[in-house]
């Protein structure tokens, strides 16, 4: 396998071993924060989504912050695989004008951006995604307390600033500046305890859909927070990725089926305030029901500049530059989805996994 690598807990290889891999077995699906590098997923998602997941008959609970959220949603679709196409095409072509006089445009003019993509993208799909009949939509976001419960410019640039050197110290200080709100789509409850954070809970509806998807996407001082979120407690809320950047969660406690995650890298990182933090990329027994694929670093190494697309591209390349990059990371990211279909042909060899 030259480009998609897999990487397994221990629970997880034991069940492959004797059992293989089966859609039946999958309980539960993350999609991490990260923005433009989640694009290096579209056709391993268009697979999972479309044809392969759909053929179990249980519940399966897909769980998403910022473009995770979108992939996510983008999978409760009546057509998933249409909708992951229709997501890599609008995310590769975007474009907002700055205002006037500025280099890149204000964080209340790519708000506004923001609103109209997911509203025109989404439509009148919303109840189909929230009335799917297997699968249950988990959309994070991360609602401001204390300093932070009110999204002014001063008292985010302070609370930010206070919630950074807490959460050096320990990632317990995220709960000072930060409540994890998940709202869920009705139905099963999602089978992790979440008690290593403050956490609330709200039902996902018509009314609260877009706001939530709206606010698990805005990236602090690049978009606006998203105020009062029908339904949720009272606040600002931004990012889910904030406080849960790729769902390090205790998977293990869960009292059956396993998790897969298809990931754009092998590490689980906690929080996004964790990225610089490399002691806490490392697995733990929290995975070790944990099927997670990802690319290969050397495969990687193939693509555009070298690397996955990330947000710097915006910066970096020109807007006909960023396109066909992107463009061509995509296109040739459909090698995981081969080797992924190719691999469960052959019977899930064991020979191919690797640890987290």
């Amino acid at each position: 396998m030259k480009a998609l690598h897999i990487h397994v807990g221990e629970r997880a290889r034991r069940h492959i071993e004797a059992h293989g891999l089966s859609p039946q077995d999958v309980r539960l699906v993350p999609a991490a924060a990260g923005g433009p590098k989640g694009l290096i997923l579209n056709h391993l998602d268009q697979h999972l989504f479309g044809h392969w997941l759909p053929q179990g008959g249980h519940t399966v609970h897909l769980v998403g912050a910022s473009i995770g959220a979108w992939r996510m949603a983008c999978a409760a679709m009546p057509d998933a695989a249409q909708a992951f196409r229709n997501l890599a095409h609008g995310y590769i072509q975007q474009h907002i004008e700055p205002e006037v006089g500025r280099k890149m445009p204000s964080a209340r003019r790519i708000t506004a951006g923001f609103t109209e993509t997911l509203t025109s993208f989404f439509g009148k799909e919303v109840e189909s995604v929230l009335r799917h009949p297997r699968f249950r939509l988990h959309v994070l976001t991360s609602r401001g307390r204390q300093v932070l419960r009110h999204g002014t410019p001063p008292r985010t640039a302070i609370g930010f600033t206070g919630l950074a050197l807490g959460n050096a110290l320990s990632r317990k200080a995220v709960g000072l500046f930060l409540e994890r709100t998940v709202f869920s789509s009705a139905g099963e409850a999602l089978p992790v305890p979440l008690n290593d954070l403050p956490t609330g809970r709200v039902e996902l509806d018509q009314a609260n859909f877009l706001p939530a998807m709206l606010a698990s996407c805005s990236i602090p001082f690049m978009l606006e927070a998203v105020h009062d979120i029908p339904g949720a407690a009272h606040g600002s809320h931004w990012d889910g990725g904030i406080v849960d950047y790729h769902f390090h969660w205790h998977y293990s406690a869960m009292d059956q089926g396993l998790v897969l995650y298809p990931h754009f890298q092998r590490q689980v990182v906690p929080g996004w305030l964790d990225k610089a933090l490399k002691w806490r990329h490392r697995a733990s027994a929290w995975l070790d029901n944990m099927v997670l694929l990802a690319p290969s670093p050397q495969w990687v190494a193939g693509l555009p500049g070298g690397k996955l697309p990330d947000r710097k591209d915006f910066a970096k390349l020109s807007y006909d530059q960023r396109i066909k990059a992107w463009t061509q990371a995509v296109s040739q990211a459909e090698a995981l989805a081969d080797e992924w279909q190719d691999w469960l042909r052959k019977g899930c060899p064991v020979d191919v996994l690797r640890p987290l």
